[in-house]
């Protein structure tokens, strides 16, 4: 079982923002902004690639639930998910990363340099 559907299950404490039938959003214990909130389905699913359209059509409504009740609706946030290696997914189940609470920057992208991948 993976560290997610232990936060669902209650066997890992968590400082949840917003629950739903469907959906969880708690705080990152790692935080890279102000606001960084993670935002995961209740079933498992591994990353977007495998997810199903109808999950995704209700996670977008909760994902603007959270923005809502993290008071950066209007100011602004990034939503990210990362896929696989490359992607830097370090948890197995699809997650969304809300930030916000600041002026953001790509900077974190800076390591890549594009003409390597040419």
């Amino acid at each position: 079982m993976c560290i997610f559907c232990k936060i669902i299950n209650r066997e890992i404490p968590s400082n949840i923002i917003l629950e739903n039938e469907d959906f969880l959003a708690f705080h990152d214990i790692n935080p890279k902004a102000p606001v960084h909130v993670l935002a995961i389905p209740k079933v498992h699913v591994d990353s977007f690639n495998e997810v199903a359209p109808e999950i995704m059509k209700n996670m977008t409504k909760f994902i603007q639930d959270v923005a809502k009740e993290m008071n950066i609706d209007k100011s602004g946030y990034r939503v990210i998910t990362n896929v696989g290696e490359n992607g830097a997914q370090e948890v197995k189940h699809l997650h969304f990363h809300i930030f916000g609470g600041a002026k953001l920057s790509w900077s974190h992208l800076s390591d890549a340099n594009p003409k390597s991948m040419i």
